[in-house]
């Protein structure tokens, strides 16, 4: 501001000293009458002053020029200033339009983190409850310590039956060797010693194939064991894994009829769920604790909709305990299915033999009868779930033990090679049941047999 000041007053000291002195110049050229470029004198003192007033403004222009260096630019970079002025407006006006843009999205982030922030104590809530329930289930565990306890001694006794097994099918397993070496150095001989050895190779190759099937019956046996092993360890188990919770036969002509009938063994697959797991009385039954697949259930629907008739199971995906608590708590389905569809075709006619077995009854004990008579009902539900049979009940004659019992004391009464054969006592379909009828045949007669009735119709839906 000062210097403002005395550069206006230096300015105007300026002018007056080259005006002064141009109005004394003006005047001696005037009074001494001068003339330039030939000029009059008055017109030379004009000239003069002209001239003087020219330096009074070159002058001034000078000292402010050369003071002031904002002037210069002012007058000679105006044009540049404008235009650089424009720009930087131009450019405060984008950063205005991002400023506002970036307060919007700052404003959407607060509200985001509002919203995450309300999620996060949600969350907090739920963890609460969680940690409640992991403390009553600790509290339970405590409690079933001494159940488990208990059932560390069974486990060591099933482990004990399962070592026997073990050794057992081991046993087997080196008889099938030895058996199958024996037929292989027979087999070599066969050019030499045909004639006597065919009878002796026949033998020892239905042997083989008895032991065989012994050794898959001590296999499933050493599955089952197993499987006790591990239900003991987990608990009293509700429902086994491919365990059915529904099997019957369904025939549908529609999808329409087929989504009907689907839905009514749903409802009660489901109802047998909740009984198996949740059987305390006060427990309701029409709660969905089933977890299905709507694309399984759908394919399931295609598949039976082509007016045939099917075999359907409703199978569970897992094992479950008495008291899941999944199922006892009811807050979601939690019980897996898997579902099987099979058609219902003709397995056995009526008359058919299903499976044979060779016995001497000379010398054969009785548990050896009775060994033989497992193997060969073992060996006649393993065909029949080979070819197709989906149910799992076997049914000799009418279902009375002393029937088979006093079948047995014939066969052992013969005191005779026999051939006891197993046949079909009505035609079987896929869904069962397998009733069968035994005799006992030698020398061409039947010696023994049993009597059967007639086996019940499976379970229908009705459309």
């Amino acid at each position: 501001m000062a210097t403002g000041y005395v550069l206006v007053l230096a300015v105007l000291f300026l002018g007056g000293v080259i005006a002064t002195l141009g109005d004394r110049i003006g005047m001696g050229v005037g009074k001494a009458r001068l003339s330039l470029f030939n000029l009059r004198p008055r017109q030379t003192a004009t000239l003069i002053t002209i001239l003087t007033g020219s330096v009074i403004s070159a002058s001034t222009l000078l000292v402010l020029f050369g003071v002031s260096r904002q002037l210069r630019t002012g007058v000679f970079q105006l044009e540049q200033i404008q235009a650089d002025l424009n720009q930087a407006q131009t450019g405060l006006d984008t950063a205005k339009q991002e400023k506002e843009l970036i307060e919007t999205e700052l404003a959407t982030a607060r509200q985001r983190q509002g919203d995450a922030q309300d999620r996060l104590r949600e969350i907090n809530r739920f963890l609460q409850t969680a940690i409640q329930q992991r403390q009553d289930i600790q509290d339970e565990l405590g409690q079933t310590q001494g159940q488990l306890q208990q059932r560390q001694q069974a486990l060591e006794q099933t482990q004990g039956q399962l070592q026997q097994t073990r050794g057992q099918l081991s046993s087997v397993s080196n008889q099938i060797n030895t058996l199958e070496t024996d037929i292989s150095r027979l087999e070599s001989d066969l050019d030499l010693q045909i004639a006597q050895r065919d009878r002796e190779i026949a033998q020892r190759q239905q042997r083989l194939s008895q032991l065989q099937a012994q050794q898959a019956l001590l296999q499933e046996d050493v599955t089952r064991l197993e499987q006790q092993y591990q239900d003991i360890f987990l608990g009293n188990v509700a429902l086994s894994r491919f365990e059915p919770l529904w099997l019957g036969i369904i025939r549908a002509n529609t999808p329409e009829e087929a989504r009907q009938a689907i839905d009514r063994l749903l409802r009660e697959a489901n109802r047998t769920a909740l009984q198996r797991i949740a059987p305390e009385p006060g427990a309701p039954r029409n709660r969905q604790v089933l977890l299905l697949s709507p694309d399984a259930v759908e394919r399931l629907i295609t598949r039976i909709s082509d007016q045939q008739e099917y075999v359907v199971r409703v199978l569970s995906a897992a094992n479950y305990l008495i008291g899941e608590p999944c199922v006892v708590s009811g807050e979601v389905p939690c019980v897996q299915v898997v579902f099987d569809a099979s058609l219902n075709r003709l397995l056995y006619e009526s008359g058919a033999i299903l499976a044979t077995t060779a016995v001497d009854t000379s010398n054969l004990t009785n548990q050896g009868l009775v060994e033989e008579y497992n193997l060969l009902i073992s060996a006649l539900l393993f065909r029949a779930r080979q070819n197709g049979l989906v149910g799992d009940t076997v049914q000799i004659a009418d279902g009375d033990t002393e029937t088979i019992l006093s079948f047995l004391s014939e066969v052992q009464a013969a005191q005779q090679p026999l051939e006891i054969q197993a046949i079909a006592s009505n035609d079987i379909s896929t869904i069962g049941p397998l009733r069968v009828d035994l005799i006992a045949i030698g020398s061409g007669q039947i010696v023994a047999g049993t009597n059967f009735t007639p086996p019940e119709r499976a379970p229908r839906l009705e459309r």
